[in-house]
């Protein structure tokens, strides 16, 4: 199915019905929505009805059994019986979503089978994640701890209409507290093994009449789980800290101003790898078991940081009786560094390291307006984004390394060296005489830097029908313009070291060895060139026409993203409903190459077809849903490593990928202590055609894309009065299925088979939390145990350093963990 243009008679029909709407909604019957925060909002559910929770996912104030869009949301209370610190720890209790934390300065986001498989600032990705209403991105501020956080809404499926370009596989609003009119404070510590230390605390304050105060603070601490033989640390290190300060202005009874500010402070050592295999002497890999490994990294400079700053301000007033004007605006900012091992080795012949360099400003603003009559409920919406970036990509090696790499290279060129380059230069330097000459050792690094400069604008409107007492038409459309303007440059290799003695061998010493008999006139010409060539060339980053200067371009996309939903209130507690949706992600441009269309992207998108149900059984206490979809997705990007090459090369594949799939959960209260609930999701998903494909590359179409078929998950929570107080006590399991291989899986370590581990198998995750609370809830204690059958998988494993001699690196899962928390309220 072909992008849908702004002209496509669909989208047009679309977009008459929801201005027309919009027209009729405006009579003597409409009255303002009530005031609602620009994401997720929630409110207590009664024991015999645990799914009596309001969320603004459509922009209104609706409850979750009414809303026909699959949903799953996560509150407090799983967040606290998880012990999580940020949204990656509950991701499995998520069905259909994954997170990959172990870098928090590129986390990797997937739902519904959907994320960004790209690392570069050129692209965006189908997840789009939210705050407080402000667009995150998918790099370094995309991932911060969980700090006074209210709520978050999992939007399953193109979001493109409510949420705009960049949310096509789906939407993830997180809202925290706002000031309000309490007197109120709380703590909370938490200790545990590997040197655990978590801390947070609120203090909220009625300043007067019109003014409130919030302030939040949350620090995670943590000494890992490995040590490392080279330097005696462990590893994988936590420490960060971060604060939220809130102020609430009202002014009248109809308007309501709330300005927040946020900073966050991450300094901790990078994720640890292992080097999971060696070549025999016939060329074959022999596999160790990591788990069972002493770690040995060796990386200088190693360390993951950020510095995260960011501003929100949302206005909201009732201008009339009859209309809800909403303002939100934000500002965010951070500098992240990240510098890790890459060959999971201590060894300097096969030393290779890589660091990723960025800093960002975005800004954001968008104003709604929100009505509601007899017959309809509408929203209309404008929205400009700014954003101006800047991202280095290193590779940091040294000459001992790069040696047998470069004899292999250049004498598949032709040049025929009896020995690699720099052993081979250095014995000759060291016969001549030369004192202290050695060109082995010495530090290489190389990278490409890019900018980006890009600004969005959007209209949009959503009209909610409501077509007799039982069925609603919703019919819903955004336009959207985004250009980008983007740049490559690869600067010449940093090696001073080499380069002063690299300079001793000038073609004046060259031919002192011609006069000496040493060398013969033709092989000093050939060693003089060589030199020039060590002097003046790159390994990794090679492209002539981004060496001397960036090189700029830019380009202009347009959008039209519509949706079309139906629901029916089958009974007083059941509602069925069936949507069309489009979604939309931005186009973009390859980091690190232009061979293929430039280096430009087109948008992304995806058509979705959905059939859903929700309903309640409230005497029962059981609430439910379900959703059956198929989408396809236009355009998917993702990078892979083409190790075809002596030196392997960063590629981007474009994509067309479809998917059936199953969405459901169920909540049972079985009485007012006992509560079950479980959630899944199966899906199919497969290639439907791949682009720009290698030569040689392997076509994948209509094999499967790699999401596991089936994730679920599942608890109990349990609670009494005991002491004067309340025990809780709760245990959640999750299970992710093996990963489906394709053709490619194994050369991309997404699915391997060794003698001694396997890389996509199955995961399992049991938690479990006992604690009991005052009367009051002024004080608590609790027990909180994750993995607690200490499972522990090989997962991440890439062949990046095969090139310098070590064919698989690969991370390994946390073991288990044990806390103790206290918290305290005043």
């Amino acid at each position: 199915m072909q992008r849908l243009p702004a002209r496509h008679p669909t989208a047009v029909a679309l977009a008459v019905a929801t201005l027309a709407g919009l027209l009729a909604s405006g009579g003597a019957h409409a009255q303002a929505a009530a005031p609602a925060p620009a994401s997720a909002a929630s409110a207590a559910a009664p024991a015999d009805d645990v799914q009596a929770v309001t969320v603004t996912a459509q922009g209104r104030k609706q409850e979750v059994q009414k809303v026909p869009i699959a949903i799953q949301l996560i509150g407090p209370e799983q967040i606290e019986k998880s012990g999580a610190v940020n949204l990656a720890q509950v991701a499995d209790f998520v069905p259909g979503l994954t997170i990959d934390a172990s870098q928090p300065t590129q986390p990797s986001y997937s739902l519904r089978g959907l994320g960004n498989g790209d690392f570069g600032i050129g692209t965006d990705a189908p997840v789009g994640i939210y705050v407080n209403g402000i667009y995150t991105g998918k790099t370094g501020g995309a991932l911060l701890n969980f700090n006074d956080v209210k709520r978050v809404e999992v939007l399953k499926g193109p979001q493109g209409t409510l949420f705009g370009r960049n949310s096509a596989g789906g939407a993830i609003s997180i809202v925290t507290n706002d000031p309000d009119g309490q007197n109120m404070a709380t703590g909370l510590v938490r200790v545990g093994n590997y040197g655990t230390l978590h801390t947070e605390g609120v203090v909220n304050r009625a300043l007067s009449e019109d003014f409130d105060l919030r302030i939040s603070a949350v620090s995670e601490k943590s000494d890992g789980w490995a040590t490392n033989v080279d330097d005696g640390k462990k590893n994988p290190q936590a420490h960060t800290w971060g604060t939220r300060v809130g102020v609430r202005w009202s002014p009248a009874e109809d308007t309501s101003v709330v300005l927040t500010w946020e900073h966050e402070d991450l300094d901790e050592r990078p994720r640890p790898v292992w080097a999971v295999g060696t070549y025999d002497a016939d060329g074959n890999v022999v596999f160790t078991d990591p788990r069972h490994e002493q770690l040995r990294n060796d990386v200088i400079g190693g360390v993951e940081s950020r510095l995260f700053n960011g501003a929100n301000l949302r206005i909201e007033r009732d201008v009339t009786d009859k209309i809800l004007f909403t303002s939100t605006t934000g500002w965010r900012h951070f500098n992240s560094v990240n510098v890790e091992d890459n060959d999971g080795t201590d060894n300097p012949a096969t030393y290779l390291a890589t660091g990723n360099f960025e800093k960002s400003s975005t800004f954001e603003q968008e104003f709604r307006l929100n009505g509601k009559s007899r017959t309809a409920d509408w929203l209309i919406g404008a929205s400009f984004s700014a954003e101006h970036s800047a991202q280095m990509s290193q590779v940091d090696t040294n000459t001992t390394t790069l040696d047998p790499v470069l004899f292999q290279e250049l004498n598949a060129e032709g040049l025929g060296l009896p020995a690699p380059p720099f052993t081979l230069l250095t014995g000759i330097g060291q016969e001549a005489g030369i004192p202290g000459f050695n060109l082995l050792g010495q530090s290489w690094q190389e990278g490409i830097q890019n900018t980006l400069a890009a600004h969005s604008e959007a209209l949009m409107a959503d009209v909610i029908w409501h077509v007799g007492d039982k069925t609603n038409v919703t019919t819903g459309v955004r336009f959207t313009q985004d250009t980008k303007k983007f740049s490559w440059y690869n600067p010449l290799r940093s090696a001073p070291g080499l380069d002063s003695q690299l300079a001793v061998l000038s073609p004046a010493f060259f031919q002192q060895l011609v006069d000496a008999g040493a060398l013969d006139p033709t092989t000093a010409a050939q060693l003089g060139g060589l030199v020039q060539g060590l002097q003046s060339t790159n390994i990794e980053f090679t492209n002539p026409d981004w060496a001397a200067a960036p090189v700029y371009t830019s380009k202009t996309w347009h959008n039209t993203s519509p949706r079309l939903v139906i629901d029916h209130q089958l009974t007083p507690d059941t509602m069925l409903y069936g949507s069309v949706t489009r979604g939309y992600q931005a186009g973009g441009f390859n980091s690190v190459s232009t061979a293929a269309n430039g280096g430009r992207f087109d948008p992304e998108t995806i058509t979705s077809y959905e059939l859903g149900a929700k309903g309640r059984l409230p005497e029962a206490g059981i609430s439910y849903s379900a959703s059956l979809f198929h989408y396809l997705f236009k355009n998917l990007q993702s990078i892979t490593l083409d190790q075809s090459q002596t030196i392997p090369v960063y590629v981007i594949t474009v994509s067309d990928v479809k998917a059936t799939g199953l969405d459901a959960e169920l909540n049972w209260q079985v009485a007012a202590p006992v509560r079950f609930y479980a959630n899944g999701e199966w899906i199919d998903q497969k290639y439907q055609g791949q682009h720009n494909l290698a030569p040689g590359a392997n076509d994948l179409t209509g094999q499967p894309y790699g999401t596991p078929s089936l994730s679920l998950a599942g608890g109990v929570d349990f609670a009494l009065a005991l002491a004067g107080g309340k025990a809780e006590w709760s245990l959640q399991d999750s299970h992710i299925g093996a990963t489906r291989c394709n053709a490619d899986s194994a050369s991309q370590g997404s699915c391997l088979t060794t003698p001694t581990f396997k890389v996509g198998e199955a995961h399992d995750r049991v938690d479990t939390r006992l604690g009991w609370a005052a009367p009051s809830d002024k004080w608590g204690v609790a027990l909180i145990v994750n993995n607690l059958l200490d499972k522990r998988y090989v997962t991440g494993l890439s062949n990046l350093s095969a090139a310098v001699g070590v064919p698989y690196t690969a991370s390994v899962s946390d073991p288990r963990k044990i806390q103790f928390e206290f918290s305290a309220k005043l």
